[in-house]
């Protein structure tokens, strides 16, 4: 049994604080003992203990407090893994744990370069034991900044794979209760509402293509900070509501079993965990060129790929294959097996392996 403690110091729920909740609880099946170390009243802090996980609440304000009370609390629990989930949690991971027999985790999943690399690079080569990329993209960019590549190791996110899918009556009724019906052509995207994420791109390439698609609907999951915004400029002009907000939703499954394409059209993406989440439910992706995204969709098998910012790509591409039923389930058949290989359990079982490769090395000084 291993004794580890996660960090992150996010106040909102995203995909990073989803997916150490994910591995979280698939190590604590497995018998590890763990503690998720937060903000204190964050939206991690909550999810965590409806989970039923351990949970230190730290005052993150305060970076100095915040290390003493971990280092404190590292010291008396005897932790053998501090794995830090954000930039700034490897920074308090390794002012805490400076001298005391932990070894050191960060993960790493944001897209941009920093703009001080040595002391980005000083950061990862010096504090910390091993760096997870969550893709291939991101290990490159780790390297360029001047990370060992040797210190560096990819595993992908993870998704929780649904078994089994609705049959026809089920979906029918999925739909139903989004006021939708068998003759819509159902377009979805879910993600919180940032710039990079390109929910205006989606609005905008979706305008132009109705005239074309009068049953299309667009369908937008999630919160965040340009939520308002966005609601504000755009539902006024769809009175039919054609382009809808349907808000945070905690499970996406019932979301994702009545769409039949779902869009990415991010302008910076690690991976793109809510891609696999609908390609694993069989719906095809048009996403961007971007980031980890080509490691995920695949052209003209499991999906499709434009270019990042550009509204009229996007509305082409899904113009070309909305009349085509046949082409959209062979992409969304291959869409799902390819998501198998992207599971939670395959997840938890890479960073499990690398949590034991590390103890079994002699323990670096300091």
């Amino acid at each position: 049994m291993l004794r580890i403690a996660h960090l992150d110091t996010g106040k909102d729920l995203r995909g990073g604080q989803y997916q150490l909740l994910l591995l979280a609880q698939g190590l604590r099946e497995r018998g590890h003992d763990q503690v998720i170390v937060c903000p204190e009243g964050s939206a991690l802090d909550a999810a965590a203990r409806r989970r039923g996980l351990a949970v230190l609440p730290l005052p993150l304000h305060n970076t100095a407090r915040a290390a003493f009370h971990l280092r404190r609390f590292l010291r008396a629990r005897h932790f053998q893994i501090l794995h830090a989930h954000d930039g700034r949690g490897q920074t308090i991971s390794w002012i805490a744990s400076r001298g005391l027999p932990v070894l050191r985790v960060a993960s790493r999943r944001v897209t941009f370069l920093p703009r001080h690399r040595l002391s980005h690079a000083l950061k990862y080569r010096c504090t910390c034991h091993a760096v997870i990329a969550v893709s291939q993209f991101i290990q490159k960019l780790l390297i360029q900044s001047g990370i060992p590549a040797t210190k560096i190791e990819v595993i992908y996110d993870g998704i929780d794979f649904p078994e089994s899918l609705p049959g026809t009556e089920e979906k029918s009724s999925i739909r139903k209760s989004f006021q939708l019906d068998d003759r819509h052509f159902v377009i979805g995207h879910a993600g919180t509402f940032t710039s990079e994420k390109g929910q205006e791109i989606a609005i905008q390439a979706f305008q132009l293509l109705e005239r074309v698609l009068p049953n299309a609907r667009l369908l937008l999951a999630g919160d965040g900070p340009l939520l308002e915004a966005l609601k504000r400029k755009y539902t006024i002009a769809e009175p039919q509501g054609k382009i809808r907000f349907v808000g945070y939703l905690d499970n996406l499954s019932g979301f994702m079993n009545c769409l039949d394409l779902f869009i990415m059209p991010s302008l910076a993406e690690g991976l793109g965990s809510s891609a696999l989440i609908a390609m694993a439910h069989g719906v095809p992706v048009i996403a961007s060129r971007v980031g980890g995204l080509p490691e995920i969709v695949e052209e003209q098998t499991t999906g499709w790929l434009v270019e990042p910012g550009s509204p009229g790509a996007l509305a082409e591409r899904i113009i070309s294959i909305a009349s085509d039923k046949p082409r959209l389930q062979r992409a969304g058949l291959h869409a799902r097996e390819t998501a198998r290989r992207f599971t939670t359990k395959m997840m938890t079982d890479k960073i499990e392996a690398l949590y034991c490769r590390l103890m079994e090395r002699p323990m670096p000084a300091g």
